[in-house]
């Protein structure tokens, strides 16, 4: 299936690597001008570049700004007055006992993995809605419904954003603009790969460090390990996720109501072990 989003320009938060860059190649090969976004020059304009390379043709606009502060988030809203499509991708994660995550941690993972796709959406969705179109995308976790017991303070956030996309998608019913979340289960990305290799050898193969952590680790990243051991690094568990932002196009407006639901991911560990992204 083919989607074609000539004309529509889309920004993809935190689309340096990882998810955030599938989802903007995805978009890309459908036509999107796409705006890659990270917090350093130098990565955003490699990611840029990768990803004309990958997608012939593609329109690609390069904005680097940190968008967990006011002052980056105004950034992006000069360099680009309307985007017509809004992944709220931008996200960090991490293990640490429920009692040891102190307050500027907790702050810290709200401002990142909250407050910065609230502040866009706020600032995008006017715009979206006087033009009678528009897509927002939140994607969250399996951890916002399972919370591991090390991941406390990340699974707030993405709990969070259930709510804030629920609210949202309440705001623009029936202007022709959704608002939606992904509940994404474990993802073979470069950030679960560094984080796993904290617990093991970097120089072990990628299969065989999974296994040790596994036998090792804490639940939630043994259950990553595990389910995505062979899994596409580049791509992981969502290659058509940026596909499915237009897919709405083709349907009516109407007022939508969140459909999460937690992922049947073969291989997964009970749920008391499920949750890290």
């Amino acid at each position: 299936m083919h989607i074609d989003l000539s004309g529509r320009t889309a920004l993809v938060t935190g689309s340096t690597q990882g998810i955030g860059a599938a989802i903007a190649t995805g978009l890309a090969r459908s036509g999107a001008h796409v705006a890659v976004n990270g917090r350093s020059r130098s990565s955003v304009e490699a990611a840029a570049d990768k990803l004309r390379g990958e997608v012939d043709g593609a329109r690609v606009t390069s904005v680097a700004a940190d968008l967990s502060t006011e002052e980056g988030a105004a950034r992006v809203v000069d360099l680009l007055p309307e985007v017509d499509i809004l992944v709220n991708n931008l996200g960090i994660f991490g293990a640490r006992p429920a009692l040891e995550i102190t307050d500027e941690e907790w702050r810290r993972y709200f401002e990142v993995n909250v407050l910065a796709a609230v502040r866009l959406t706020r600032a995008y969705l006017p715009g979206m809605t006087a033009r009678s179109w528009g897509r927002v995308q939140y994607i969250a976790s399996d951890s916002a419904v399972v919370t591991p017991a090390e991941m406390i303070h990340y699974g707030v956030s993405k709990t969070a954003l259930l709510a804030v996309s629920r609210g949202f998608a309440k705001e623009a019913a029936g202007t022709g603009v959704t608002v939606n979340s992904v509940i994404a289960g474990p993802t073979h990305t470069g950030g679960v790969e560094d984080f796993v290799y904290e617990l093991v050898d970097r120089e072990l193969p990628w299969e065989e460090g999974a296994a040790r952590v596994h036998a090792q680790a804490p639940p939630p990243v043994a259950a990553a390990a595990a389910d995505r051991a062979g899994g596409d690094r580049e791509h992981g568990g969502l290659p058509q996720l940026a596909v499915r932002v237009g897919d709405h196009g083709r349907r009516p407006a109407r007022r939508r109501r969140l459909r999460g639901r937690h992922p049947a991911l073969k291989g997964m560990a009970p749920p008391s072990r499920r949750g890290l992204l």
